[in-house]
């Protein structure tokens, strides 16, 4: 008579087990998310004329990366002011490298806003002195 208390208790125990999802099966680990990260990031060819006219600013670029790593999407979310750097600071950005993001795994495209600084350099570049001669020839 003892085996029927037991064989009751151990069905209701496996019961509760399976409608807690308690199957017995493990669940299958859950990768840890990762988050974008800059692989190769190449300044920008700061426009000559503008060096030499000591004008810089910063372009804040819009830019989707997609889930190879790479830039598929790159506009102007903030103009510096001047054309020519914002198309400057976005063919440089369409070059870069990134490790895409991830979730449960898998590489996702994200979306960033991306600030490119054109600083004008201390020294005049020697390119200045040739563009002065031809504006005065």
């Amino acid at each position: 008579m003892r085996i029927l208390p037991l064989l009751a208790t151990s069905t209701v125990l496996a019961a509760t087990l399976s409608a807690c999802g308690g199957s017995g099966t493990p669940a299958a680990p859950v990768a840890a998310p990762t988050e974008l990260a800059a692989v190769d990031t190449p300044p920008p060819e700061y426009p000559i004329e503008l060096a030499c006219a000591g004008i810089g600013g910063v372009s804040t670029l819009k830019v989707v990366v997609g889930i190879e790593g790479v830039p598929t999407e790159v506009g102007v979310f903030k103009s510096s002011g001047q054309p020519a750097l914002d198309e400057a600071a976005q063919k440089a950005v369409h070059g870069w490298q990134f490790k895409a993001a991830t979730r449960n795994g898998q590489a996702i495209s994200q979306t960033i806003q991306v600030p490119v600084t054109f600083t004008p350099p201390a020294e005049r570049p020697n390119q200045c002195f040739a563009l002065d001669s031809q504006r005065q020839g």
